[in-house]
């Protein structure tokens, strides 16, 4: 368990790295929520032909820039992060909602399927959906 100044630390510092990869591999971050990462291909740039590709190159580089960010930096025994991935492939509708802090979002089934195979991965590990795999082919 650690102190909030400490977890926001950690995630700060593993963002930092999931962005950086999120630009290597030309992907578009959508939002952080909590502790998830919520990226998208073939959005704001037209990528028909390689965009589950980049997804999945980014998830497995995902996880290796997890398993090398420390949990707590003072305290070494503490690990490094673990983190699941997964994605799914399908049409959503982007849009700007709000007006006070105004939040690109994404809606759809296809953003619910992903976050389903997130939730049903296993520890530093990739599920992607049967339309992802199909493309992946």
């Amino acid at each position: 368990k650690l102190p909030p100044r400490k977890v926001a630390d950690l995630l700060d510092r593993l963002y930092s790295k999931l962005d950086a990869l999120s630009t290597a591999h030309d992907i578009f971050k959508v939002e952080t929520i909590g502790d998830a990462y919520m990226a998208v291909t073939n959005l704001v740039k037209d990528q028909p032909d390689d965009h589950a590709k980049r997804i999945a190159e980014f998830s497995i580089d995902a996880i290796a820039a997890a398993n090398s960010t420390l949990i707590d930096t003072e305290d070494e025994s503490k690990g490094y992060v673990n983190i699941r991935c997964g994605f799914h492939s399908g049409p959503v509708v982007a849009d700007v909602v709000g007006t006070r802090s105004p939040r690109y979002c994404l809606f759809g089934d296809t953003v619910n399927t992903s976050s389903r195979m997130e939730s049903n991965s296993l520890i530093n590990r990739i599920h992607c959906s049967g339309a992802s795999a199909e493309l992946l082919k």
